[in-house]
């Protein structure tokens, strides 16, 4: 796709430029539009948390475009150790993006969400229709009430004053610039670290999380960038639409190809005193494809892109 049109706005802010998400966003965007447009800000730079910060910097610098993919995030343990922390952080930073961007007159804001903000046990494929029909998965409740208040917010701030303001919802991501912390990483990036120091340690076997029933849907974070810009240059946007890869695959057969991957021999051991969470959990993404996009990196060919970038960041 060619976003040369995204020209149009003389500067972009690329929240959370330096997360695995914020990244591909702003490596795509860059390609086609070069780096002058381009705002970024480290996180020691500017504490998106902090109200009159975030405001100053809005008034400061005026962006015309804002594409916000700043959060806490984590995997199962995390979001289940410190509910407080990703309740409290996704909050603040939503609200304080949102509101100064509309307050700077920001011509556009892309808010990035999760496909958490579903409930738990919703009807598959899930649609954008499930929104508030049932209750969350608990262990990551926190972090999903914070990003549906922020696709509330752009929802509201967009009905009342008009602005351009939208939201995405992403499955499952992997690729480069993913965290690969041994306990607050997520399921594929775990996978490749542990299976990794499996290979390298000749151990016999490694063991995962639960049954390895659970079914997900994942998707390269490229593809969710090539998306996300594609939604920038809609006049008239949905208010907040999926995007997945439209096909499942359950982390047991998830694990035999990160194993494949690596180069992992040994037998794989599952640890049933561990959580499945969501047996299932895939997204209608039929809306994305009918505004004109598809994915286009398959699973196989994204694990050894994502493994590529595990070696690199050792």
């Amino acid at each position: 796709m060619d976003f040369g049109a995204l020209n149009s706005f003389s500067s972009i802010y690329v929240a959370g430029h330096r997360g695995m998400v914020g990244s591909a966003i702003l490596r795509r965007l860059e390609q086609d539009c070069g780096k002058s447009r381009s705002i970024t800000r480290t996180r020691d730079e500017l504490d998106l948390r902090d109200q009159a910060k975030v405001g100053q910097f809005f008034d400061d610098e005026h962006p015309e475009l804002v594409i916000v993919a700043a959060a806490k995030v984590g995997g199962i343990v995390a979001n289940d150790t410190y509910p407080a922390e990703f309740i409290y952080d996704n909050l603040q930073i939503a609200a304080n993006v949102i509101h100064s961007a509309w307050r700077s007159g920001a011509k556009r804001l892309l808010f990035l969400g999760s496909s958490c903000i579903y409930p738990k046990l919703a009807p598959q494929p899930i649609s954008e229709g499930d929104l508030l029909s049932g209750p969350l998965e608990p262990t990551n409740e926190a972090y999903a009430i914070a990003k549906i208040a922020g696709l509330k917010m752009c929802e509201f701030y967009r009905r009342q004053y008009g602005c351009i303001f939208h939201s995405v919802m992403p499955c499952n991501l992997y690729g480069p610039g993913d965290n690969y912390h041994p306990e607050n990483s997520h399921v594929i990036p775990g996978l490749i670290r542990r299976f990794h120091g499996a290979k390298i340690s000749n151990a016999d076997s490694v063991t995962i999380w639960g049954s390895g029933t659970p079914k997900r849907e994942f998707l390269h974070v490229d593809d969710l960038a090539e998306a996300c810009l594609l939604l920038c240059t809609l006049e008239d946007p949905p208010n907040f639409v999926n995007v997945g890869a439209s096909e499942e695959i359950s982390i047991r057969n998830l694990s035999d190809l990160v194993a494949e991957t690596v180069g992992f021999t040994g037998s794989i051991e599952n640890d049933l005193s561990k959580p499945d969470g969501t047996p299932h959990k895939l997204t209608d993404s039929t809306l994305i494809h009918q505004l004109g996009w598809n994915p286009q990196i398959a699973i196989k060919d994204g694990l050894k892109d994502a493994y590529q970038d595990f070696l690199r960041d050792k």
